[in-house]
C-alpha cells in the first residue's frame, strides 16, 4: 500500500516560519499560527517540509486507503497562504462569500494577504473546521475527510 507522503516530523516551526519570504508572508505566517495554536489549544507541528499543522485526523477513502493528517493547518507559500480545513462544513459557503479576498481550489483556500480577508471569519472557519474534524468524530469518507 502507498504511504502518505505529508507525515508529522520533528522539524522545528519557529525556524520553518524564521526563513519564509517574502517578510510580509512571515509575518502573517506568524499571525496564523498564533490564531489556530490559540483557537485549537494545541502546539503546531510540521507536516512534511512547508505545512504547519494542529491535531491529527484520521481518514478512511472509500477506496479502503487510510491514513493520518493534521486535523486543520496551513503553509504560508511564497505567493499566498495557504489553508487546509475540512471540506464538507455545513455553513462553509456562507463564511467564504464574507471572508474577502480568496480563492479555493480542489481541497485548499488560498489567501494572499491577511489584509485582505475579515480575520473574524477566518477565525470561525477554523474553529468550525477543529471542530468538525473532533477526534472523537468517527473518520469520514473520502468526500468528507478532505480540506476545503
Amino acid at each position: 500500500m502507498v504511504e502518505n507522503k505529508t507525515r508529522a516530523t520533528d522539524m522545528d516551526v519557529g525556524a520553518f516560519l524564521a526563513r519564509i519570504e517574502p517578510a510580509q508572508r512571515r509575518e502573517d505566517g506568524r499571525a496564523v499560527l498564533d490564531l489556530m495554536a490559540r483557537v485549537t489549544g494545541e502546539a503546531p507541528k510540521m507536516w512534511g517540509p512547508s505545512i504547519i499543522g494542529f491535531g491529527t485526523h484520521s481518514y478512511r477513502y472509500d477506496s479502503g486507503r487510510s491514513g493520518e493528517i493534521c486535523r486543520i493547518g496551513f503553509s504560508p507559500r511564497k505567493a499566498q497562504l495557504v489553508f487546509y480545513l475540512a471540506a464538507g462544513l455545513p455553513g462553509r459557503d456562507a463564511l467564504l462569500a464574507k471572508l474577502g479576498a480568496h480563492a479555493t481550489g480542489k481541497g485548499c483556500l488560498y489567501v494572499r494577504k491577511l489584509a485582505d480577508i475579515d480575520l473574524a471569519v477566518l477565525e470561525a472557519l477554523i474553529a468550525r473546521s477543529c471542530a468538525f474534524r473532533a477526534p472523537d468524530q468517527p473518520a469520514r469518507s473520502a468526500r468528507s475527510s478532505s480540506i476545503i
